[in-house]
């Protein structure tokens, strides 16, 4: 990530793993997908500019609450992706974030298909999404501690 991080102001709210819809991943019931959505987006946001590869094919669902998120600056947004001929194109953006775990902290990316684009599988507005490497040991139920770029994202209350 390119930015060293005394020029970069984070946030951080704790947060606890929930399970999500499995359409990233695949894992989820709708079939749609089988490979899951993220494989597919990748070389997409790829061609965009943003390489994904190094991380997890999914997602970490992140509830915040009693906190919610609003994009501010996200360092991507990718508009009008036409990643499937399933349903019409996407708008995206990704903001870097940072997720620790049993002591240890990993980097991603916030990941936010817009609502507006979404076709289905919306997610509660206490709820991040989080592209990162695969986590040992992570499941549902853990608690984690999210820090987001404050000039991307704003944690707020309610």
């Amino acid at each position: 990530m390119p930015d060293s991080p005394e020029l970069v102001h984070w946030q951080s709210a704790k947060g606890i793993i929930l399970r999500g819809h499995g359409v990233a991943s695949g894992t989820g019931s709708d079939r749609r997908y089988p490979a899951g959505t993220l494989q597919m987006q990748r070389p997409f946001f790829a061609a965009l500019g943003l390489d994904l590869s190094a991380f997890h094919d999914g997602t970490l669902n992140v509830d915040i609450a009693p906190l919610s998120f609003a994009l501010v600056n996200p360092s991507h947004t990718f508009r009008a992706v036409e990643w499937t001929d399933r349903h019409p194109p996407e708008d995206f953006s990704f903001s870097q974030c940072r997720i620790q775990h049993a002591g240890v902290l990993h980097e991603g990316w916030v990941y936010t298909p817009h609502p507006g684009t979404k076709a289905a599988h919306f997610q509660p507005p206490t709820v991040m999404e989080i592209i990162a490497p695969f986590i040992p040991g992570l499941a549902y139920g853990d608690e984690v501690v999210l820090s987001v770029r404050s000039g991307e994202v704003q944690l707020m209350a309610g």
